[in-house]
């Protein structure tokens, strides 16, 4: 199965893991791409926020992150416990192609990208207990080796099958838990992959939805 360069999928982050700001409030990014956007459908009325969108070597817009309920923090012994949030990864059903200077190919998305994308994204919210900053960073690599494996086997046992609304319509999400949260990952009928991580909230209620007006989200 084809997936994306980890390289290139890899969003911009705040040293510990922790998103930038400046990064997650922009929605110039958001509007450039030139696919829809998505995000958890009406029927969760928490809060929505802009997190970041991953630009390939060309420029183009590849993928995004939109989050909802609380504004997650490196997990640690205080807030594991207390925060909720849901995050869906869109991510553009691109084909293997070059790039617009010739000189190199870009790797096709698959619905491998947007789990390995939700998988890494988990874990640049989570700080194992006892765990000495110094060696967060090897764990952090070793982790996001293992997220890029299981990515790549979608059909193992690591996986199961979960079917939730998207635009109203039944969709099979390939679905998994761990002691860090979930994950899941799925194709709409859109033509683009969307991924979603979480911890507090059940992957089993939700649905998504396409999102009319992304700057909307800007002034949430």
């Amino acid at each position: 199965m084809e997936t994306t360069s980890r390289v290139g999928a890899q969003a911009p982050a705040a040293e510990g893991g922790q998103q930038l700001p400046s990064a997650r409030r922009t929605v110039d990014g958001y509007l450039l791409a030139p696919f829809p956007w998505y995000g958890l459908d009406e029927a969760f009325t928490g809060p929505r926020w802009l997190m970041q969108v991953g630009m390939a070597a060309d420029g183009a817009v590849e993928h995004g992150s939109i989050g909802h309920g609380d504004e997650p923090s490196v997990r640690n012994e205080g807030t594991e416990d207390k925060e909720k949030f849901a995050v869906v990864v869109t991510v553009a059903g691109n084909p293997a192609r070059r790039t617009a200077d010739g000189t190199g190919l870009l790797e096709a998305t698959s619905v491998s990208s947007a789990a390995w994308l939700a998988g890494v994204g988990l874990l640049s919210f989570t700080w194992p207990g006892q765990m000495d900053h110094t060696l967060r960073d090897d764990w952090l690599e070793q982790q996001t080796e293992t997220a890029w494996v299981l990515a790549d086997d979608l059909a193992g046992d690591d996986w199961s099958t979960l079917s939730l609304p998207v635009d109203g319509v039944p969709t099979p999400f390939h679905y998994r838990e761990s002691e860090f949260g979930w994950v899941l990952a799925g194709s709409t009928q859109e033509g683009v992959h969307v991924g979603a991580y979480g911890r507090g909230m059940s992957a089993y209620g939700l649905g998504f939805a396409m999102i009319k007006d992304i700057a909307v989200y800007a002034a949430q």
